[in-house]
């Protein structure tokens, strides 16, 4: 059965002009995601009412091509210049750009490069093994699953707020409360909007991740001589050393990106949280002397396989249940229906050799993304020895511009800047921003499901644990919050029989 569709789905994909629009989407997603503040959502938009005139198979290839790039290219900026060029890179800021001060940039984007390649071959060979018996698992997850798992994100606070854990809960305390501000659906009454329209939709957090690690971090250069790569440090890195450092993290690659399949194919869910929750689980199962933040690789490695497996982990409830994971399948959930595919049954039955195209279309885009990012992306890392006196106004005008493209509402245009100098505060008295962006993300996803998984229970907070699925993520949470707190009281025990002995 497979054998047959995966036939049919190599004849699509190497007959007439389907290869070169795959070409076209990996190149045009990679730019698109580069640039701050535009992203993968922005550019499937623009592009889908210019698909009319392509066949369907031409049409979906070239829009899932442009999403996968686009996955990846949000690490450039990210590495760079501390920018994420989409949040599904944010947390790629973290070890990439400490590497890039380091003067190790060649090593931070071949490492992107291979990972997001790697791991994201892994899931879409999964994906097209399991996905008869993976659409099944979808649908056991409803909303007291989504917000359980959202809790276990925000949960995720104790493990990465490194130093002090009360200013980690802080941070991620005011990220939630930040979250609140608009009319949200559940609720149906608008919160701290001060009677202005324009906080109605609430804070985009997309305009406040670029805020913090953009403005932010431009702020703190502005004090220093040189360029991003700190002075007196000389560029080191090469291509070869990043491929070898990926190689060398076997386990951490293939279990990000399987993280960000599983994510991915949750709806509500997406590679904003796919991401964190990979850079978190590979900070929790590290050996304990490996420093985070500080450029180390691995944190590189965690971040970009997750993001690259979400986008084959969206496309299961997408193409079984017309249920977009994401905004950037919701465009191309319209792509299938402008192009007369109807996700269900028959994507999976009549049209089957097309839904295999798609697969195999981003099984060799990541083969593209891996060429491109290697041999030619790499050589951008000598920006990072141009002096910042030309860098910094190029970023803020960049990033106050590409805010100004989200939703074409300068209330995010001062979101940027504003949250660019909370930024710097954040970073000058070690508030964890990791702790602060983890808030602001889930705090909606987790409220909504709240809501309405308390609509359905009639109130009951059994319908928590009532089910295997929901008691085992309220187990995993527990278990989170709890471990940190009894090492902490089992601490004055441990130094008691150590001095007794």
């Amino acid at each position: 059965m497979i054998g047959s569709s995966l036939t049919g789905a190599i004849d699509i994909l190497f007959t007439g002009t389907t290869l070169g629009w795959l070409l076209v989407g990996v190149l045009l997603g990679i730019v698109i995601g580069a640039i701050p503040g535009l992203g993968p959502n922005l550019g499937l938009a623009i592009v889908l009412p210019l698909t009319v005139r392509l066949s369907g198979p031409d049409a979906i290839i070239l829009l899932i091509s442009i999403y996968s790039g686009a996955m990846y290219g949000g690490s450039i900026a990210a590495i760079l210049i501390n920018t994420p060029g989409t949040a599904a890179a944010a947390a790629t800021t973290l070890d990439g750009y400490q590497m890039t001060r380091q003067g190790r940039a060649m090593d931070a984007l071949s490492i992107s490069a291979t990972a997001s390649a790697v791991g994201g071959l892994f899931a879409i060979v999964t994906l097209i093994l399991l996905t008869p018996y993976l659409t099944t698992l979808v649908l056991l997850f409803g909303s007291p699953e989504y917000f359980l798992i959202a809790l276990f994100g925000i949960a995720l606070i104790t493990v990465v707020a490194r130093g002090s854990l009360v200013k980690g809960l802080t941070a991620g305390a005011f990220g939630l409360l930040l979250s609140t501000i608009g009319f949200p659906i559940a609720v149906g009454q608008p919160r701290y909007t001060f009677d202005t329209m324009l906080l109605f939709d609430g804070l985009n957090f997309v305009a406040v991740l670029i805020g913090i690690f953009a403005i932010g971090e431009m702020i703190k250069l502005a004090g220093e001589r040189g360029g991003i790569a700190r002075d007196g440090v000389d560029m080191d890195g090469s291509v070869f050393s990043g491929v070898v450092d990926v190689l060398r993290a076997p386990i951490t690659t293939i279990k990000s990106g399987y993280i960000g399949m599983f994510i991915g194919a949750i709806p509500g869910s997406g590679a904003s949280i796919a991401n964190f929750v990979s850079y978190a689980e590979t900070v929790r199962s590290g050996s304990g002397d490996e420093e985070y933040g500080s450029g180390n690789h691995r944190g590189v490695i965690a971040s970009e396989a997750a993001n690259n497996g979400t986008v084959a982990g969206s496309l299961i409830p997408t193409f079984s249940f017309g249920i977009p994971g994401s905004g950037s399948t919701a465009i191309l959930l319209g792509g299938l229906m402008m192009h007369g595919l109807n996700p269900g049954p028959e994507l999976f039955t009549t049209n089957i050799d097309i839904t295999y195209s798609v697969f195999l279309s981003l099984l060799i885009g990541n083969i593209v993304i891996l060429a491109v990012g290697l041999f030619f992306i790499t050589k951008t890392s000598y920006v990072t020895a141009v002096n910042s006196n030309y860098l910094i106004p190029l970023v803020i005008v960049f990033s106050t511009l590409g805010s100004l493209g989200l939703r074409g509402n300068w209330l995010d245009v001062f979101t940027v800047l504003f949250f660019g100098v909370f930024g710097f505060f954040l970073m000058t008295y070690d508030y964890s921003i990791i702790a602060f962006v983890l808030g602001i993300i889930l705090g909606p996803i987790a409220e909504e499901n709240l809501i309405r998984s308390l609509q359905l229970s009639d109130g009951s907070l059994m319908i928590f644990v009532n089910e295997p699925i929901p008691l085992l993520l309220t187990l995993m949470t527990v278990t989170l919050v709890g471990l940190p707190l009894l090492k902490a009281l089992a601490s004055p025990f441990r130094r008691y029989v150590a001095s007794a002995r």
